[in-house]
């Protein structure tokens, strides 16, 4: 059975999404699907790539067989629920927005505990000894970042792929932040969820840092230092995002971080000074925006490849 793309589901999907965010409840698809995916862990943990190759396979798998039997179900107006569940389950920008303007409101109010305490809703770096100025970088890196990640990665691969695509992406996404990181627990058997995330958005970093540079104050400048600094970064992707952001806001993005006793130093992207607080709702409304442009792109394109599976006309 071919695919079923269905713009209107997509688009019903961004809309609960900007209406309900994404609640904190364990009932939450994405979730449960972390507890079921620990849970097979204890018995397929191995300190082997192979044992990861199986473990990403099998729970990448199961929610893909899912999403097909979801897309099969029913009619044309069940189909269209389901997508816009799908949609809304794996998409993650409202809240990513408002978890910037809350990082926002914390500085604004020199609130360091309560900001440092708000950082791990975002990344997982070391926040205890963050002063504000660094808050504020870690706060606009995470957004560009998760920009690709929680909407138009999604958005991409719902539009190309259908519910499959959806659930599929968010498992892989979810794995790798699960088991995809350098530790001595995984660094052999979250290999393969790190690798296949990689692969999953490849195409939609790039999109986002085009994207971004499209709706920046000075589009040739972004576009020039995404050009530039994007392939600087360690991650094959985040620099594309990291780096249209740097260009868009005007500020200066990259340097050291502490991830649970571990230091990386990255190389520095984009051309002016550090963000500084100001620059978190800045990099908020960029967020939104490129997610909003995101989703038009999404629901254009489902509609053209249905169009053109189905024969009708345009």
């Amino acid at each position: 059975m071919p695919i079923w793309y269905d713009p209107l589901g997509l688009a019903l999907g961004v809309a609960l999404d900007q209406v309900l965010g994404d609640p904190r409840s364990s009932a939450h698809p994405v979730a449960l699907f972390g507890r079921a995916a620990a849970k097979l862990e204890k018995s397929s943990y191995g300190d082997t790539r192979w044992r990861g190759v199986v473990h990403v396979g099998i729970c990448v798998g199961g929610v893909t067989a899912l999403g097909v039997l979801a897309q099969r179900s029913g009619g044309r107006a069940v189909r269209t629920a389901v997508t816009a569940f799908a949609t809304w389950a794996v998409l993650g920008g409202t809240t990513l927005a408002r978890e910037g303007v809350h990082m926002a409101e914390a500085l604004e109010e020199d609130d360091l505990q309560r900001a440092r305490a708000r950082l791990p809703h975002l990344c997982g770096r070391d926040p205890s000894r963050l002063e504000a100025s660094e808050l504020a970088r870690a706060t606009v890196e995470s957004l560009a970042e998760n920009t690709s990640d929680a909407v138009v990665a999604p958005l991409f691969w719902g539009a190309v792929a259908g519910v499959p695509g959806l659930l599929a992406y968010r498992a892989v996404n979810t794995l790798d932040a699960m088991i995809g990181h350098h530790s001595p627990r995984y660094e052999r058997f979250g290999w393969a969820a790190a690798r296949l995330d990689d692969v999953a958005n490849y195409v939609p970093a790039r999109v986002t840092g085009l994207l971004t540079a499209a709706l920046a104050a000075d589009p040739a400048g972004a576009l020039r230092v995404l050009r530039r600094d994007g392939h600087r970064h360690p991650s094959p992707n985040a620099g594309r995002c990291e780096a249209a952001f740097a260009g868009a806001l005007g500020v200066t993005l990259g340097g050291t971080n502490v991830y649970g006793g571990r230091t990386e130093h990255r190389p520095t992207m984009g051309d002016g000074p550090k963000p500084d607080v100001k620059d978190i709702r800045r990099a908020a409304r960029l967020t939104r925006a490129v997610g909003l442009a995101a989703a038009g792109l999404a629901v254009l394109t489902a509609w053209g490849l249905r169009h053109r599976r189905s024969g009708e006309p345009r």
